[in-house]
């Protein structure tokens, strides 16, 4: 137990020498400092992602054997976002698409290390592929530049994210469980919005997708709890046409409508 917790004060120190030397190299608007290094952040997702694939009752994955064409067409959408050329840990982290069978749920989320989850509920909803390849960009973006660990890190501390990437259950249970209703900076979700228009810049999609996904919630009489936390979405959908205007890419809606509707028959 001892040598353990020398360790993992070990471990700290050095990670903490290490990103103060390089902080000034690191250091992105909204961002912050992140104990863990890149290839910590995949470790721990893969933990996160065996985590929530060993719990059905509270993560029905759609079962992939038979909803092949679905899984096909959202894969299809993410592998065109990931082979934009912008995504910075394109090769460092699995990347891997699952769809939750929850029609109630408006949601998506990314784990560290590139594991992404997206509801049927949040298909269902949005009416454009492009919308929903506006919300991928950025989850993506969340998972790329790394704003899970930071923010964790901030929450949980240094030793119980440590903990979790040991295999200890109930750390692990427990970040996982606050993963998928992360309340992230308003600097990390501004700096996500920014970073799906960048992202789908280099794409067919209009990069200013996510915007769409905005306006689209602002329409409900009772928007889902974790936009009241996050940056005002009439802001953010002004912020996000005004940024796909500033980087010169296509507004329009051209996107594969039919795929989409698709899509969605299937589920």
């Amino acid at each position: 137990m001892k040598k353990n917790f020398v360790l993992i004060i070990i471990t700290i120190f050095s990670l903490t020498i290490f990103n103060s030397s390089c902080s000034k190299k690191t250091a992105k608007p909204g961002g912050g400092f992140n104990l863990f290094s890149v290839k910590q952040d995949a470790e721990l997702g893969l933990q996160v992602k065996n985590e929530i694939e060993s719990n059905p009752n509270d993560f029905p994955i759609l079962n992939e054997s038979r909803n092949k064409e679905a899984y096909q067409i959202i894969r299809a959408m993410t592998s065109e976002i990931l082979n934009s050329g912008k995504v910075h840990h394109r090769n460092q982290f699995a990347w891997e698409v699952k769809i939750i069978d929850d029609d109630k749920t408006l949601n998506a989320f990314c784990t560290p290390g590139g594991y992404i989850y997206v509801y049927t509920g949040l298909i269902k909803f949005l009416d454009k592929e492009d919308e929903l390849a506006g919300v991928m960009g950025h989850e993506i973006a969340h998972a790329d530049q790394r704003h899970s660990t930071r923010q964790m890190t901030k929450m949980y501390g240094i030793s119980v994210l440590l903990s979790a990437l040991a295999g200890n259950q109930q750390q692990l249970a427990q970040i996982t469980a606050g993963l998928i209703n992360l309340k992230f900076s308003r600097g990390h979700e501004t700096e996500a919005d920014t970073y799906s228009v960048h992202y789908l810049g280099g794409t067919s999609y209009n990069c200013a997708g996510a915007a769409g996904f905005f306006e689209k919630m602002l329409g409900q009489p009772t928007p889902p709890q974790f936009l009241s936390t996050h940056p005002n979405p009439e802001n953010r959908v002004e912020n996000i046409k005004a940024k796909a205007k500033e980087k010169g890419c296509k507004i329009s809606n051209k996107a594969n409508q039919t795929r989409y509707n698709r899509l969605k028959s299937l589920l």
